[in-house]
């Protein structure tokens, strides 16, 4: 389950201030305990914004064909298609 940063920030509080061991209070919250240091450590270092979650997809793919050169070749495969149903391209045998 994904936690926004401000429940991340709400969980962590609670278990600054909880009479209980650590781990049991993570136990009773249904948190992990490695989870729990993972958003410790980040907000020790980063603050409130290094809880947001980042994205679990590259942003950017090193072998995606960009979508000019991606359409040029779906219309060039369409426009032989058209040719070769016309009798007017060159099928491939």
């Amino acid at each position: 389950m994904r936690y926004p940063a401000s429940e991340k920030l709400e969980i962590i509080r609670l278990v600054e201030q909880s009479h209980l061991p650590v781990r049991r209070t993570l136990e009773k919250l249904g948190i992990q305990p490695a989870r729990f240091y993972r958003w410790y450590d980040r907000l020790q270092t980063g603050g409130l914004e290094a809880l947001e979650d980042k994205a679990s997809r590259p942003t950017r793919v090193w072998n995606r064909i960009p979508d000019a050169i991606r359409e040029r070749i779906v219309q060039l495969a369409l426009d032989e298609s058209r040719a070769i149903s016309t009798g007017t391209g060159h099928a491939l045998h």
